[in-house]
């Protein structure tokens, strides 16, 4: 979350109420987190010099406006081009993909190539795990379980050939058109 957090500030100074929104407008699309989260998360990149208060609104509550330091920009570039972590791919690749157009140009397609290869070694690691379950004789008491179990892996297979062939037609394509 630190890093999404750091893409958000590098768009725009924002306070943790315009984080918050930020979050319920964009990222949360693909990332969730409570507004403790963010704090938390805030307070810790606060710590690490990574962000810092840019100004203290005047008046009772006193709302603070964060921004990115220079060490925050190099570990949001880090986290950029560096490996894909975490178990969930979609979230780590949309993380990326959704903050893609604050890196160069030259720096965008490797992401998309590492984001194409974490999504085939998952779209192979579902693979494997159906052709083992395939040899597997299910007990008859567990076959109605077994077939939605098994339509859930289906869908997993589905969902990583999707992703697969979908950033890989982007890295393709090259740089988005807008409009």
């Amino acid at each position: 979350m630190a890093h999404v957090i750091l893409g958000l500030l590098l768009l725009a100074p924002q306070s943790l109420y315009g984080l918050i929104k930020s979050f319920e407008a964009g990222v949360g699309l693909f990332y969730s987190a409570s507004s403790g989260s963010i704090k938390r998360a805030l307070d810790g990149l606060l710590d690490k010099g990574l962000i810092e208060v840019a100004s203290t609104e005047p008046g009772g509550r006193g709302k603070k406006i964060y921004r990115v330091t220079e060490a925050g920009r190099q570990e949001f570039h880090r986290w950029m081009t560096g490996e894909l972590s975490g178990a969930d791919l979609e979230t780590a690749a949309l993380s990326r993909l959704f903050f893609l157009g604050l890196l160069d140009p030259a720096d965008r397609p490797p992401v998309l190539r590492r984001i194409q290869q974490r999504a085939a070694a998952h779209l192979a690691e579902l693979t494997a795990l159906k052709e083992r379950i395939d040899t597997i004789e299910v007990p008859v008491q567990f076959r109605e379980v077994a077939i939605y179990q098994r339509a859930t892996l289906d869908y997993g297979i589905s969902s990583a050939r999707h992703a697969l062939t979908w950033f890989a037609d982007l890295a393709e394509r090259g740089e988005p058109q807008t409009g």
